[in-house]
């Protein structure tokens, strides 16, 4: 059975930190093994200069892999982060970001995932992450 994006988004508001979902993030897609999300500009997130804060973007494409991982499984299961890495390749500036969480291997425990951070606005790379997440349930 195939999780519709609706049923994606009640995983995401019902089972992330208040702070999380001030992000405002939308589930764009899915696919059996990936989840593409939608970070929204906003003036709130962005840091000194005006580019988008890597904290905020860090969190988005965490999000993102709980939601793939969940399309996979065919819904929500209690799961936890082991590890993430980020590369930044160029600031976002006044333009949306769709993060598109791609997973490279989903075992019993542990489920591995590349993600990528695109500015929507000029079409570009913004950064790159690795997640690595034990599945708890």
């Amino acid at each position: 059975m195939t999780m519709t994006t609706a049923e994606a988004g009640k995983i995401l508001y019902g089972n992330f930190a208040p702070w999380v979902l001030e992000l405002g993030l939308s589930v764009e897609a899915l696919g059996p093994d990936r989840a593409t999300l939608r970070l929204p500009w906003s003036e709130r997130l962005a840091r000194e200069g005006g580019a988008l804060s890597g904290q905020a973007l860090m969190a988005a494409a965490d999000t993102a892999t709980v939601i793939a991982v969940s399309a996979a499984r065919g819904g929500y299961v209690p799961m936890t982060t082991v590890q993430q890495s980020t590369s930044f390749q160029r600031a976002v500036t006044g333009s949306d970001v769709l993060i598109e969480a791609v997973l490279t291997k989903l075992g019993r425990r542990m489920a591995f995932a590349d993600i990528t951070l695109t500015d929507e606005g000029a079409g570009a790379l913004a950064a790159r992450a690795s997640t690595v997440y034990a599945l708890l349930g």
